[in-house]
């Protein structure tokens, strides 16, 4: 299929073990896939396993993930945190990935003077390595829960290897709109996540339909069609797939999930 986009899928969608999952990735036709820590330490042959193995299927990593509640950690954590920040840098490399993704912190005890200052400690890290870190603004975290938001922070930091995560969940679920994009540089996209829903989620719902209940885009209410317009409008290239957390699907087989998921996409996309 012939598309201005690399098309990934998460494996969070699917059920099985690692080679199970990324090898329905590969037959069902997507070039990427977004990789989680769980699927590397339940690999038996660890992240050179996973590595080799994505080599043997022709299939590359859009990122690995993920690092949570990294930035503004409180004091007590934060040598913890850096270290397993650290971990997590190290396996993305030894995996294959050039990129890593952080969501903006969730914690309540978030500390919002330190945001920056630990962003520009873990772009530098990842800088060493070759590596980008993608950052993601949930719809639920605590002081940078908006593009926009993102947006600043990626800006204040001011370096190549820091873009934003586009996730459609997380700016529709939030009853916001396609306007968060205005002001973005494309090249600050580094990968756009698709989803959907059956109906947009009250605030006390965001995180269990969030992990559990998303749903293909096209099968629900999220202007998903006008988001890929906009991305058009701004020439985005960039890793296009699907991030899909359903309890459902992830209990059926793995090939028939992805090529359900593959269809999906096409579907919206175009092609």
């Amino acid at each position: 299929m012939h598309t201005e986009y690399p098309l990934f899928l998460n494996t969070v969608l699917l059920g099985g073990t690692t080679e199970q999952k990324l090898s329905a990735i590969a037959a069902a036709g997507f070039q990427q896939a977004e990789l989680w820590q769980q699927d590397v330490s339940e690999s038996d042959g660890h992240a050179e396993g996973v590595r080799q193995l994505l080599a043997s299927l022709g299939v590359a990593l859009t990122d690995y993930q993920v690092l949570l509640d990294f930035d503004g950690v409180a004091q007590e954590y934060r040598a913890s945190k850096r270290q397993q920040a650290i971990e997590i840098l190290d396996t993305a490399v030894k995996v294959g990935a050039s990129t890593v993704l952080v969501p903006a912190n969730t914690d309540s005890g978030c500390q919002q003077e330190k945001i920056v200052e630990d962003m520009r400690w873990l772009v530098a890290e990842a800088e060493q390595r070759g590596l980008r870190i993608a950052y993601e603004a949930m719809c639920w975290s605590t002081f940078i829960n908006t593009t926009p938001a993102a947006l600043t922070l990626v800006q204040q930091i001011d370096s190549p290897a820091l873009g934003l995560v586009i996730d459609a969940f997380h700016i529709f679920a939030l009853r916001r709109s396609v306007a968060d994009l205005d002001k973005l540089p494309v090249e600050k996209i580094f990968l756009v996540q698709l989803s959907d829903v059956a109906e947009i989620p009250q605030a006390d719902q965001l995180t269990d339909i969030a992990r559990h209940q998303r749903l293909l885009p096209g099968e629900g209410v999220f202007p998903v069609a006008e988001l890929l317009q906009t991305l058009r409008a701004k020439h985005y290239q960039g890793p296009l797939g699907l991030e899909v957390f359903n309890d459902e699907l992830k209990n059926q087989p793995a090939e028939q999930v992805a090529r359900q998921a593959m269809a999906a996409l096409r579907q919206v996309i175009g092609g």
